[in-house]
């Protein structure tokens, strides 16, 4: 029987290992900052961050496990941890339905306020400032790539995060949209076609790393609601 498997070639798999490394990497250091500084870890962290930004500090459990790329255990487990401590609430969601949602209190923003600011230095110190911005901009590109066949919940959480934050920061919906759509086409349409029709699934969820949440945690921490 014929070997038909697609193997790497040798400067394939260098490639590949590089990529490895650096998602086996990041997390684990980004981890240790937030731990060491703040007493949070990196999913706390983006759980924090996503209420911050959420209308009324707020948002559906089942949507927020998605923003956060985990399953909606790890999610419960992480809630109770949290409100535990004081910074979030679980409560009937206002418009009258059985679903529940989280809520960021007054104890939890002053909390992703003051762990904000380190978490950006670590994003700044491993990431930002070790390219050029045209080397950030291609990494962008090549990541919605990826993320549009890997991950297409996290490519549409992170589009979706991107028109909340310019709807907060002034544009009128139209711009917002316009930028986006600008933002969202650097993988081809296909890709961009895959990104918006691909059913979600929990193992593409529970398996993501808290990339989405990280980019969207890192505009300036003396705004009313921090990322």
């Amino acid at each position: 029987m014929s070997d038909d498997t697609p193997w790497l070639s040798d400067a394939q798999l260098y490639k590949w290992m590089h990529l490895i490394g650096a998602l086996m990497t990041l997390p684990n250091s980004f981890e240790q900052q937030l731990k060491q500084d703040s007493g949070l870890n990196f999913f706390e962290y983006s759980v924090l961050s996503g209420l911050s930004n959420a209308p009324g500090r707020a948002m559906k459990m089942a949507d927020l496990a998605g923003f956060s790329h985990g399953s909606q255990s790890r999610l419960s487990h992480a809630v109770t941890r949290l409100e535990r401590a004081g910074w979030v609430q679980r409560r009937n969601c206002a418009e009258g339905s059985r679903a529940v949602e989280a809520y960021l209190t007054e104890a939890g923003l002053a909390k992703t306020v003051e762990a904000a600011p380190g978490h950006v230095r670590e994003v700044r110190r491993l990431v930002v400032d070790v390219l050029t911005d045209e080397e950030f901009g291609d990494l962008q590109k090549i990541l919605r790539k990826i993320l549009a066949v890997a991950g297409p919940p996290a490519l549409q959480a992170l589009d979706d995060a991107y028109v909340q934050h310019l709807a907060a920061t002034g544009p009128d919906l139209d711009t917002c949209l316009e930028a986006c759509t600008e933002a969202c086409t650097e993988a081809g349409p296909e890709a961009e076609t895959e990104a918006r029709t691909e059913p979600h699934t929990e193992t593409q969820a529970e398996t993501g790393i808290e990339a989405g949440t990280a980019v969207a945690s890192l505009n300036d921490a003396g705004q009313t609601t921090p990322r």
